[in-house]
């Protein structure tokens, strides 16, 4: 993989990805658990060539076993981050969480 171009996609209800598309990010809508399942199973696929997956918050709450298992391999990186609606807590929560595993302390 290494002549190939690392892509950035974001995931979530069409009005929190939309604002991604204008900065060259890959958005896909997802309104449902199955939706979010599939696209996560197709953005994680080796030949997709996707470094970063940015989920919205309302997003990863519907799926979070599969968020959980995501986080367990350096590539694609899962990020948590907020939607339309506001956010959850869920993405500073995981951010806290993953400080805590590299530092041995909690830093937030």
């Amino acid at each position: 993989m290494t002549d190939a171009s690392y892509k950035i996609a974001v995931l979530g209800d069409k009005d929190s990805v939309t604002a991604f598309k204008a900065l060259g990010l890959e958005t896909i809508e997802c309104e449902t658990a199955q939706e979010a399942r599939g696209a996560l199973r197709t953005l994680a696929a080796p030949d997709s060539h996707v470094a970063i997956i940015y989920v919205t918050e309302q997003l990863a709450r519907v799926i979070p076993d599969e968020v959980a298992q995501m986080r367990e391999v350096p590539v694609p990186a899962v990020i948590l981050i907020p939607s339309k609606f506001g956010s959850l807590g869920l993405g500073m929560a995981a951010l806290s969480d993953a400080a805590e595993r590299a530092t041995g302390t909690r830093m937030f």
